[in-house]
């Protein structure tokens, strides 16, 4: 009998700006298609764009209509059972960071957390009502003890 496969991952990862030479070493493109692919119940066709607070303010305001930069905005395309779960994970890199430190949590934990919710917003979960919040925030949390991080519910520090 043969073991499920692994659902395939194209996966393009931006920093487009000069100032997240930082982040490129601590976010090395197979750590973070490692956190993907722990999320992913489908092949996937993903970009993870990693901003500044300018270009995520922009973004949020734009799309939500909320100016202000967020931590993670995910844009989801062509829901459908036979095609791949498409879509683009934008993460705020200057919100990310202070939510961090607030929190009391490791950077890369954050990130990781992030990542999960932002793949599981493409793959049509979302966080609407209690129920759903109580469902994603119950799948993350599974996601990433298998990924060794703590719970990102509970209070850190």
């Amino acid at each position: 009998m043969n073991a499920p496969r692994a659902p395939k991952l194209t996966l393009s990862v931006q920093f487009p700006a000069k100032a997240f030479a930082a982040h490129k070493a601590l976010l090395p493109r197979a750590k973070i298609a490692g956190w993907i692919r722990a999320a992913l119940f489908a092949h996937a066709e993903l970009t993870i764009r990693f901003v500044d607070e300018q270009e995520g303010r922009a973004l949020n305001r734009s799309y939500r209509g909320k100016d202000y930069a967020t931590n993670v905005l995910t844009f989801a395309y062509g829901e459908s059972d036979h095609e791949p779960v498409s879509g683009d994970l934008v993460l705020c890199c200057p919100v990310v960071e202070c939510e961090a430190r607030e929190q009391h949590k490791p950077l890369d934990a954050h990130y990781a957390h992030l990542i999960v919710h932002g793949v599981l917003h493409a793959q049509g979960y979302d966080h609407e009502d209690d129920e759903q919040a109580r469902e994603m925030e119950s799948i993350e949390t599974d996601i990433l003890a298998r990924l060794g991080y703590p719970d990102p519910y509970v209070q850190q520090g």
